[in-house]
């Protein structure tokens, strides 16, 4: 994932975390991973009125940065946060943590899914996905 963050970091795309997890979890986690100088917009579902699959986080995060919603690409790696991209009216790139989740039908309706979660996924894989403008249409 770092890999992924320098390169779009390199582009110059804004980008953002929006999590289930409360707020001292993502910031040990972005700490723990040396990602918190790259992800400085950071939303929690504890501050918003509700957690995924409701979009609130995703919609939250767009608002931070000044995105519309459908400028943004969400990573995803649990079908509820998938569901809360599309009712955001946000891409997904739908990475499941686990492949046996990959049948998730909230999966189904990700623009780009890595059916082998983690394991299939690659930084320049999806980055050029990204820039391809495949992620636009």
């Amino acid at each position: 994932m770092r890999t992924f963050v320098d390169l779009l970091a390199a582009a110059g795309v804004p980008m953002a975390v929006a999590s289930g997890s409360s707020p001292e979890a993502i910031e040990a986690i972005l700490a723990g991973t040396g990602l918190a100088s790259r992800l400085t917009t950071v939303v929690s579902a504890d501050e918003v009125a509700h957690g995924k699959p409701a979009p609130d986080v995703f919609l939250e995060a767009a608002r931070r940065l000044g995105a519309a919603p459908a400028d943004c690409v969400v990573l995803e790696d649990a079908a509820p946060g998938a569901a809360a991209a599309r009712a955001a009216g946000m891409r997904c790139i739908a990475v499941p943590y686990a492949a046996a989740q990959a049948d998730d039908p909230a999966f189904a309706r990700a623009e780009l899914v890595m059916r082998g979660g983690q394991a299939e996924f690659t930084a320049q894989a999806a980055y050029d996905w990204l820039a391809s403008g495949v992620a636009r249409s």
